[in-house]
């Protein structure tokens, strides 16, 4: 299966300065932030090794990952 790799850097690049200011500052939004890329990482490893690629298990991890990334978007945009 071909995968695209989710980069949070990449898809809010006008936030990237932000981000990095905040995982420098704040152990919340850095905990996040890490969690998000491990679970992508995860992800992509079962994706491009078709193991279990149509499971319920690799959807709920789709579906955290996507409430992360909707966290961490709200944490970007918040005063």
């Amino acid at each position: 299966m071909n995968t695209e790799h989710q980069d949070l850097k990449a898809e809010f690049p006008e936030l990237a300065g932000q981000m990095d200011q905040l995982l420098a500052e704040q152990g919340h939004f850095a905990r996040r932030y890490e969690e998000f890329n491990e679970l992508t990482a995860h992800i992509e490893h079962i994706e491009r090794n078709d193991a279990a690629s149509g499971s319920q298990s690799l959807e709920e991890m789709k579906k955290k990952r996507l409430l992360l990334k909707d966290e961490i978007y709200h944490m970007l945009t918040s005063d």
